[in-house]
Order: C-alpha cells, then sequence, then structure tokens
C-alpha cells in the first residue's frame, strides 16, 4: 500500500492541520502529546513544507483545546457517545479514548477513505462517509448516555445559512448535548474567499463564513432557543511572540475579535 495521498480542494486541509500538529508533537517543548499523530505525520508520503510553508502549531493548540474539554465530560458521561465531525486526520479518539466512550467520525467519502488507511476504524470507533451537511448522520447517535458533538476546522467552510441549519440541527435534536467548533474571524474569511495565496503552491479554499467572537454567543442565541450556556476563547500559535501575546488579545475589547476563536455551547 502506497503512504501517499491524492486530495484537493476542503479534503486536503486534513494534511494543513496534520503538518501543524506533527511539527509540533515531534518539538521538545510540544503543547501535545501524539504518537499517533506523529507517527501518520512521518509515514505519509507529502510534501508538508512546500505546499502549506512553514509550520506555527495553530492546530495542535486547538487540539489541545478540544481535549482538555473533552476528558471531564468523558469522566462525568462513561459510555457516552462523541461525534467527530470533519475528522480527518485528527487523533483526538487515541488520545483521549478512555476505554468506554463510542465514537462516531463523519466526513466526505474521499477524506474516509484516507484516515480508514492510516487509522483503521475499532468496535468503539466507527466511520461515517457523508457530509456533515447531510443530517442523517443524527440517526446514526446513541444519545442514551450523552452527546458531544465537535467540529475543528469544518464550520467556516460552510456558507453562513448552512452553518445555522447544522448547528441548531444538532442543539434541538439532542438533550444536552455539548458542541464544540472553531470560527475565523471575518477580515480572515475575506482574505480567503478573495483568494488567500499561502505559498505559491498552495491556495487555501475560501472559508465564506467568518464571525467577530463578541458577537458569537448572541448569534447562537438568536438561532434557537434550545441554547443554553456559551463559552468562547480565542487561540492562536502555540509558541512565539503571538502565543505570549494572546492573553492581551482577549483582555482588550478591541483586540479581541482579531483572533480566531473556540466555541463551546450546550443545549437546554
Amino acid at each position: 500500500m502506497a503512504d501517499d495521498v491524492a486530495l484537493s480542494g476542503i479534503p486536503l486541509t486534513m494534511l494543513w492541520t496534520l503538518h501543524n500538529r506533527g511539527s509540533e508533537v515531534k518539538r521538545a517543548d510540544a503543547i501535545l502529546t501524539d504518537p499517533d499523530c506523529e507517527r501518520l505525520y512521518d509515514t505519509i508520503d507529502f510534501d508538508y513544507a512546500r505546499t502549506f510553508g512553514k509550520p506555527d502549531g495553530t492546530h495542535a493548540v486547538r487540539s489541545a483545546r478540544f481535549d482538555d474539554a473533552l476528558r471531564p465530560w468523558l469522566a462525568a458521561h462513561p459510555g457516552g457517545t462523541v461525534v467527530e465531525l470533519a475528522a480527518g486526520l485528527e487523533t483526538q479518539f487515541q488520545r483521549c479514548d478512555d476505554g468506554a466512550v463510542r465514537w462516531l467520525c463523519v466526513d466526505v467519502p474521499e477524506a474516509i477513505e484516507i484516515r480508514t488507511r492510516f487509522l483503521p476504524p475499532v468496535s468503539r470507533c466507527e466511520y461515517l462517509p457523508i457530509s456533515a451537511l447531510d443530517l442523517s448522520w443524527l440517526d446514526h447517535v446513541d444519545a442514551e448516555r450523552g452527546v458531544f458533538v465537535t467540529a475543528q476546522g469544518l464550520l467556516m467552510y460552510f456558507e453562513p445559512d448552512d452553518v445555522r441549519r447544522l448547528v441548531t440541527a444538532i442543539l434541538e435534536r439532542f438533550a444536552g448535548v455539548e458542541l464544540m467548533f472553531d470560527t475565523i474571524p471575518p477580515w480572515f474569511s475575506r482574505k480567503t474567499v478573495r483568494g488567500f495565496r499561502k505559498t505559491p503552491d498552495y491556495t487555501a479554499p475560501p472559508m465564506p463564513w467568518g464571525i467577530e467572537r463578541s458577537k458569537i454567543a448572541a448569534l447562537l442565541r438568536s438561532w434557537s432557543p434550545a441554547v443554553g450556556e456559551v463559552t468562547v476563547s480565542s487561540y492562536g500559535p502555540s509558541h512565539g511572540p503571538l502565543a505570549a501575546t494572546l492573553p492581551m488579545f482577549g483582555a482588550l475589547p478591541v483586540l479581541r475579535d482579531v483572533p480566531p476563536a473556540v466555541v463551546r455551547v450546550s443545549s437546554r
């Protein structure tokens, strides 16, 4: 079996995030421990640096934030179900598996094909090859012991109406569900829609949904009465000046809407 991959468009971004996470976990001062990610990064035959440029660890920070939220939830919901939308080559199941969780990875067929090659499904981690916008995936979720839905690096690629439809469907389908996703600010959304050429060999796909951090909670509540608690925090690179100044961005209203954000929302 060849260790190369052939992807384009949005599915190719799974290698962009793998580049940032894989480079991070190899560092002596890594903020994320992830041997499976390192294995994938070393195994897949792909010129990451030429395509995506210098890694910044941003996606490792995002993964760590999601882990920090999920692990306490798993402890409080033994045998609960985690739904990972746009699973790609994310290895959160491998990092957080407590021996009881039921995990469902949802992604488009070409992404699931690649994931299956390098991360075969197991009894408590099943794969569903459909788009997150195909709401039939909701019928595959066992909600008896609680549901936690994650969407890393996904919603920004959808049109705003599709984001609203997906988010409200999740919150209104499962009582007490926890939904966690990340957002980009409008300035970066506009940049990608115009054509963000990250390197001479790679132009990022358009990301039409961007929102200011300060407006997220109000927007979610305007979508559905099912919205309960909403928490929002900024995130950025794992090391360097931008990482060091991130707390300042969160503290100052004038800067709060500049970085990307992680959102966690529960349903009533």
